[in-house]
């Protein structure tokens, strides 16, 4: 890893791990509508600054990383799906 970022990166890696901060805060405070609405936020930043083409690709491997485990973990992550205790 590099001492030196290019500022598209460093402005990229400041979105993205707002996102992520938000994203964990919510699911952590288990807000699972807003998680996943964080996750879909995540997922278009991430796509849109692929598209771009502008930064290397393993900072966007890093980030594509993370947004597969945060996937996986809220697979099923819905009030929708919960079942209520009281039944």
């Amino acid at each position: 890893m590099g001492l030196f970022k290019s500022k598209a990166e460093k402005e990229a890696e400041i979105k993205l791990d707002g996102i992520i901060r938000r994203l964990e805060m919510n699911m952590a405070n288990n807000y699972k509508d807003n998680a996943q609405d964080n996750l879909k936020e995540l997922e278009a930043a991430l796509d849109a600054i692929r598209t771009e083409g502008n930064l290397k690709e393993n900072f966007i491997a890093k980030y594509e990383s993370m947004l597969e485990g945060f996937r996986i973990e809220m697979k099923g992550y819905s009030h929708k799906d919960q079942k209520p205790y009281w039944h």
